[in-house]
């Protein structure tokens, strides 16, 4: 009987032994996609303070929402929606912790960081978190601009071009149209969709004088719906939210008319005249000593965030190879 009672003992402490040395059948630190997830061991507190783009904004608002839900239900993660530029002026001086863009950083801006005393290319990390599709929209009415080509659409922004007074009409584009009055419309400077319209795509010449541009994204949509003769330039998620209310126009960039959609929209697809990525940018002095900014940080490239909830926000999600870039430079910090 000793003899039996020894033996099991073995046996169990043997079987315990094995067990505690065996590999986990599941991997923690991937999800199913091989991105890594954001698994923060302890519970954190605090607040993580974003502004920026507002074309950003719902997809940036949504990825906080979900963390503060599923991930840290003590951080507080504020989200703002000022505009690329406005929120870059705070982001500089240190009151934000990450600054969403709908446009790169701009290089008086890096020095500006400088002067405060932020070494852009170690202190801040720059996060292409999607692609956005500049839409152009028109009044449910319209049925004469559902298709334009892209020359057709910026020619008809540029002061001048038409008509000394800026007062272009639908006749002016194409002969055929009717012989009234475009209301022009855009978000104002405070917005990179206004500065890639600008800058990139306009190569910086003046817009028609008669342009009315707003702060609200929502005002513009407002603005189109409610004007026959109205035509805007904004992101493709506020274009998918109000669907209802405007119509985006197909552009053709030299191979026929091509609809803006998450099928359509990329550097390398049949939108891609008008593709243009996103980004956010992170302090990476705070996110080393506040460690929600960094668990934060890590939640927007993990599975979770952005690479999951581009889409449902009207953006094409990158590639998975680029989040996981991006999380390796992260979890350097620790």
């Amino acid at each position: 009987m000793l003899k039996k009672i020894t033996a099991i003992t073995m046996l169990i402490c043997l079987t315990i032994s094995v067990a505690s040395c065996a590999p986990s059948s599941g991997n923690s630190d991937q999800n199913s996609d091989g991105l890594s997830e954001n698994e923060s061991s302890i519970a954190l507190s605090g607040s993580v303070i974003i502004d920026g783009s507002g074309t950003v904004y719902p997809l940036m608002a949504n990825i906080a929402e979900e963390y503060m839900l599923n991930e840290q239900t003590d951080v507080n993660v504020q989200v703002g929606r000022a505009g690329s530029s406005a929120g870059f002026k705070k982001f500089i001086p240190g009151e934000t912790d990450l600054s969403d863009a709908s446009r790169a950083i701009k290089s008086e801006e890096i020095e500006q960081l400088a002067d405060n005393g932020i070494v852009f290319e170690t202190d801040v990390l720059e996060i292409k978190i999607a692609l956005d599709g500049l839409t152009m929209v028109i009044n449910k009415e319209n049925t004469w601009a559902k298709e334009m080509t892209k020359d057709e659409v910026l020619d008809m922004y540029i002061s001048k071009k038409y008509r000394a007074d800026d007062k272009v009409r639908w006749s002016d584009i194409r002969s055929d149209w009717p012989a009234e009055e475009i209301a022009f419309y855009g978000p104002n400077e405070n917005h990179g969709t206004y500065e890639f319209f600008h800058e990139v795509l306009l190569d910086k010449q003046d817009m028609v004088s008669t342009v009315d541009l707003q702060q609200e994204y929502s005002t513009l949509v407002d603005l189109v719906s409610n004007n026959k003769n109205a035509i805007a330039f904004f992101g493709f998620g506020y274009y998918v939210t109000n669907q209802d209310k405007i119509t985006a126009v197909k552009i053709d960039f030299g191979s026929g008319p091509v609809e803006p959609s998450l099928e359509t929209i990329g550097e390398d697809l049949g939108y891609a005249g008008f593709t243009r990525p996103v980004f956010t940018y992170v302090n990476l002095k705070h996110a080393a000593d506040k460690p929600q900014v960094l668990d934060f940080a890590k939640y927007v490239v993990s599975g979770q965030g952005a690479a999951r909830l581009a889409g449902a926000n009207g953006f094409a999600p990158l590639p998975l190879s680029v989040y996981e870039s991006y999380m390796q430079k992260l979890e350097s910090i620790g």
